[in-house]
């Protein structure tokens, strides 16, 4: 087991150990063939880019801003930026334009690395809004650059400004000055108010975090990794700086469409997800079974319940199966689980960490009764990912969010929230000593939102305490701004999002009666009552599109997808508004919640 280094060593320390073998296996933009790099070239490579990034005059704890998808260069610029201690910011690839905007001008970034057409368009419109940008370098050669950019330049040429290694001096100096205390990343997350808040991630809080998991989860050198959560994502950064620490080969998935069949042609041996990822998987595997007759139906349900038996009722629970239970299952494994496996290119599966979200429990226990150790867990940004996590040599149960890793010390306040302190916790805000201070109890604890409670050593979440959703993909979504920009629209009155521990945004709108009633008369709309009037398809179809024009701004996570226009208003008589008019969430889902469930049927 290798044990944590800073990370401005970590790559140049493995390929010290590990010289030619296999370090990275990925695809070029808009390529079909996977590549490899060894541990030698990602050592080299992160080496030039340090040096072109002390020719762009980028400064100890200057903040570098990457917004991409997954890719090679995404890793060689983290690396390649902790070398000469500065930060890291990353970018969802999918962010609007306010939403970087924002975020250069919060960190005064100066030099923005971007993946392709799209993130460079993005940011060559905001530029002119962003004082203190002055460089954007594109990853993908193919991009167009607008003709009268000239302070751009494609990543080629600027690796051009680190061959040779010309302030490689100066770089080992960095090396040298390096601490624990110094910024790794800033990752901005939403806010409730619409802008996000950075939250600051040090070196030792990245050591802390991958001692920790190194003592829990079973992750080696022989392990092929693959990351399509994306970078962006604290869950993802934190577990491929993990593979990177002992060794494994780190699968760098691009297109995050592709990745069942990037796992078909590389074969991991694990992986990070949200549960969405593994309800897909459940849904297609279901698909195949209703695909057959009847007799292997039976089969195929039979060899479930008797995984479920075998690893759900007593693996999962440190209980011994049974002789007969333990060979019907060997049976089943090795013929029907096993072709499972081989078809989602999971033939040496190892263990597959999933958070994010919550799991749902016949979600959870499929899973396991087919074989692949899920490892449910539980964490946040500002823990730097993990907080707890099923642990595989002891009980576990489906439902928990696992045990705390180690190094973590956890409170549950008189009102159920999960406080934590541990130096996997962030210091703070970036630039808002404020929310800083208001995140922390007056004994240091950090202040999750989340309610819970510990049973015979695990934790279980009950409810969200803050005003902050976060979808079944693991992407947070501050209600509250969603709808305060759809308000303005004069057909709308009154409106929900709904989000949280769902795929997808919808909403459920009260539309302004009178003006409805007023356009359907001029359009022709014959309507005998409300119910008619809001579920007339044409009125649909006008608020679609009136809403589409409104979201424009946002990222595509935050979006509405469905909706559905309600015939009656939310009231205080029925419980689902305040005396201040202000929403009542808990009650609108539950009298609602039949119209919330037909937005979500596949």
């Amino acid at each position: 087991m290798q044990t944590s280094s800073h990370l401005s060593v970590l790559v140049q320390k493995r390929a010290a150990q590990y010289g030619d073998r296999e370090a990275l296996i990925y695809k070029d933009f808009g390529g079909d063939r996977w590549k490899s790099c060894s541990w030698n070239r990602f050592a080299a490579t992160v080496k030039t880019v340090s040096n072109a990034l002390l020719n762009l005059g980028v400064q100890v704890q200057e903040n570098v801003g990457v917004f991409s998808q997954n890719c090679k260069e995404y890793l060689f610029c983290d690396y390649g930026a902790w070398g000469i201690r500065a930060v890291t910011i990353p970018f969802y690839a999918t962010c609007s334009e306010q939403q970087i905007e924002f975020m250069i001008n919060d960190a005064k970034v100066r030099v923005l690395f971007v993946g392709e057409q799209e993130q460079y368009d993005k940011a060559h419109r905001v530029r002119t809004l962003c004082p203190t940008l002055e460089r954007i370098v594109v990853f993908d050669r193919t991009v167009s650059l607008n003709a009268d950019d000239r302070n751009t330049l494609y990543f080629e040429d600027f690796m051009k400004m680190g061959e040779g290694l010309p302030r490689q001096t100066e770089v080992n100096q960095r090396y040298k000055e390096a601490n624990r205390t110094d910024l790794a990343n800033i990752l901005y997350t939403s806010g409730t108010t619409g802008n996000s808040k950075g939250v600051m991630l040090t070196h030792g809080q990245y050591m802390a975090a991958i001692d920790a998991n190194l003592k829990c989860v079973r992750v080696s050198e022989k392990d092929r990794i693959l990351n399509f959560l994306p970078f962006a994502h604290i869950f993802e950064k934190a577990w491929a700086a993990l593979g990177v620490t002992v060794g494994a080969t780190l699968i760098v998935n691009t297109d995050p469409r592709e990745v069942q069949k990037s796992m078909r042609e590389t074969h991991p041996t694990s992986m990070c997800a949200v549960p969405r990822f593994w309800e897909k998987v459940l849904i297609g595997v279901e698909q195949k079974i209703e695909s057959y007759n009847s007799v292997m139906r039976r089969v195929f349900h039979n060899a479930l319940a008797i995984g479920r038996k075998h690893n759900v009722e007593c693996v999962s629970r440190g209980k011994k199966p049974s002789p007969i239970l333990h060979l019907q299952y060997e049976m089943v494994n090795k013929t029907i689980f096993s072709l499972i496996r081989k078809e989602l290119g999971l033939e040496n599966a190892n263990i597959f960490p999933t958070a994010g979200a919550t799991v749902a429990p016949h979600v959870e226990e499929f899973v396991h009764s087919i074989g692949l150790d899920m490892v449910v867990g539980y964490g946040l940004t500002e823990s730097l990912a993990t907080v707890s996590c099923d642990h595989l040599d002891k009980p576990y149960t489906m439902g928990s969010v696992g045990r705390l890793i180690d190094s973590i010390e956890i409170k549950i306040s008189e009102e159920g929230e999960v406080l934590l302190k541990g130096p996997t916790i962030t210091p703070g805000y970036y630039n808002r000593d404020d929310l800083t201070a208001a995140a922390f109890d007056e004994e240091g604890y950090f202040r999750t939102g989340d309610a819970g409670y510990m049973k015979n050593g695990e934790l279980y979440l009950t409810d969200r305490i803050k005003d902050l959703f976060k979808t079944s993909n693991g992407k947070y979504i501050a209600p509250q701004m969603i709808e305060s920009k759809l308000l303005v629209d004069r057909y709308i009155d009154q409106i929900a999002i709904i989000a949280d521990e769902r795929k997808f945004v919808s909403a459920l709108i009260v539309p302004d009666y009178a003006l409805l009633e007023e356009y359907a008369r001029t359009n022709d709309i014959a309507f005998g009552s409300r119910e008619q009037l809001c579920a007339d398809t044409r009125i649909y179809l006008m608020m679609m599109e009136r809403i589409a024009t409104i979201q424009q701004q946002l990222a595509h996570y935050e979006k509405v997808k469905r909706f559905t226009l309600l015939p009656r208003p939310f009231t205080m008589a029925e419980g689902e508004l305040t005396n201040t008019l202000k929403l009542k969430r808990q009650v609108i889902y539950r009298n609602f919640s039949d119209e919330i469930e037909k937005m979500y049927e596949e």
